[in-house]
């Protein structure tokens, strides 16, 4: 709605019915003045109407004695009857420029997704669907959004006009592919319904199996129908939410912490890089120098781990490093990697 209001030919629009009640107005006083005193309002109005309309049933103010009547009737007809035709014109160029544009974002759309890899599929835009997609937004990661809802797609755009989505449901096999997941590195089943995300998530594994899929349920008695339609994570808003509620009291300056890192202007997220295959063992202070853009809390390695390690622990392909990290740092990082690993 707000590109269809910064449209040229909107506004061209606007502007030409503008002046088209400008010359409905002023034909009508005209006509009541030439007409009186047996013109009425209703007589004057018709009058002007049919003669921009060029519908001509007849004089409906008698003019036969007013020959400035008839020329103030033709001066009436030339402005209104090139008024309606300019509006025409517009409406006809905006809703050509309007498709042709849609048609165009979609295809352009449609040619980023089917480049993109280790990207996300958030499935479903409401209110948990948005806080994921501004999350992956702030940590610079690509994903596609799928949403039935035009509504809840338009409240969505209206903020972040440049996002990939597509219009559809995300149980539709058809949609998952089109959104690349046969390429995803993972999705969010987070609508508003757990069968719904149930069903999204066996979709998605009977695709892509190795696919990793974050379910969203609001029951969490239906954990194990999740485990069993693929879900790898399970979360429950209620449930975290009780828990953090909890949190703030036991342990505010915990919460204080990790709210104060969510919202830094460093965008800091407590992040996971696994070294690649084909590197060599290296000790932590070779692989990753000390900087602010970063710093290792653990490493998760043989099903064991090791928190705050020492420079001098050595670490090896398929080693998992966490660490607090802005996503310019986690950039490094992973470059730094690749790198180390050619």
């Amino acid at each position: 709605m707000k590109n269809l209001l910064q449209n040229r030919h909107f506004s061209g629009l606007m502007r030409g019915a503008g002046v088209l009640v400008v010359i409905q107005a002023i034909g009508t006083v005209g006509y009541h003045y030439i007409g009186r005193p047996t013109a009425t309002w209703i007589d004057s109005f018709y009058m002007t109407f049919i003669t921009i309309a060029t519908i001509g049933y007849g004089e409906t103010v008698d003019l036969t004695y007013h020959p400035l009547g008839r020329l103030f009737t033709v001066g009436i007809a030339v402005i209104g009857i090139g008024t309606m035709s300019y509006l025409f014109s517009t409406l006809v160029a905006l809703l050509v420029d309007y498709d042709l544009n849609a048609a165009f974002r979609r295809r352009r759309m449609d040619k980023e997704i089917a480049g993109l890899s280790g990207h996300y599929i958030v499935c479903g835009i409401g209110r948990v669907g948005s806080n994921v997609a501004h999350e992956l937004t702030l940590t610079r990661r690509p994903f596609v959004v799928i949403e039935p809802d035009r509504e809840a797609l338009d409240r969505w755009l209206e903020h972040h006009p440049e996002a990939l989505f597509l219009h559809d449901d995300a149980a539709d096999d058809e949609a998952l592919q089109r959104a690349g997941v046969a390429r995803a590195a993972g999705v969010f089943a987070v609508t508003g319904e757990d069968s719904h995300n149930l069903m999204i998530s066996l979709s998605v594994k009977l695709i892509q199996p190795s696919a990793r899929v974050v379910v969203r349920l609001h029951d969490i008695r239906n954990e194990k129908k999740a485990r069993r339609a693929g879900a790898d994570e399970i979360v429950s808003p209620d449930f975290t939410g009780g828990v953090h509620i909890a949190s703030a009291m036991l342990r505010p300056q915990v919460v204080n912490f990790m709210e104060q890192m969510m919202h830094s202007e460093e965008a800091m997220r407590v992040e996971e890089v696994t070294l690649p295959a084909g590197m060599a063992p290296t000790s932590l202070g070779q692989l990753l120098p000390r900087s602010r853009d970063h710093v290792l809390l653990a490493v998760h390695e043989g099903g064991r781990w090791v928190f705050n390690p020492d420079e001098s622990h050595t670490v090896v392909s398929g080693v998992t490093l966490v660490l607090m990290v802005s996503p310019h740092g986690r950039a490094a990082v992973e470059s730094r990697l690749s790198a180390l690993a050619a």
